[in-house]
């Protein structure tokens, strides 16, 4: 019974080889096509994670925040006073930096492009768990300049 039906099913095949083939490179294709969105799903995945764990996994950032009410002005900005308060009132703290970010236009071999300048305190490194590949790090009394 099992040999008749293999030999019905090869007979029909050979009968109508365009659609077999057809067929066939239809199910290729589709089982190409899920492999190829999960393995980019995979990856996307991964690069958010590496992204995420680059922050570090004790990172806490702390930004002003913005008042209600008349006006919609912005919270008070945060001084150097307030990092050096953090690092001294709370235990366990590794690193403490202060960061300022502001827009600007950046003007070279005759082009502009507008980008963000951030600056950052002695410890903005330590807080954001990177190395230097090269050069040193500000000492006190260039970081207090």
């Amino acid at each position: 019974m099992l040999l008749n039906t293999i030999l019905l099913a090869l007979r029909s095949i050979r009968r109508n080889l365009l659609r077999s083939f057809l067929t066939m490179l239809g199910i290729v294709i589709g089982v190409g096509a899920v492999i190829a969105m999960v393995t980019l799903g995979n990856g996307a995945t991964r690069a958010v994670h590496d992204q995420i764990a680059s922050l570090g996994s004790n990172l806490l950032m702390v930004r002003t925040g913005q008042r209600m009410g008349q006006g919609g002005s912005g919270a008070p900005a945060f001084k150097e006073a307030d990092a050096e308060a953090i690092a001294l009132q709370i235990g366990g703290i590794r690193a403490v930096a202060a960061e300022a970010r502001t827009g600007a236009t950046v003007v070279a071999n005759g082009r502009n492009w507008t980008t963000t300048v951030t600056g950052g305190s002695a410890g903005w490194i330590a807080a954001a768990n990177w190395t230097l590949s090269a050069g040193r790090q500000f000492d006190d009394g260039e970081q207090r300049a």
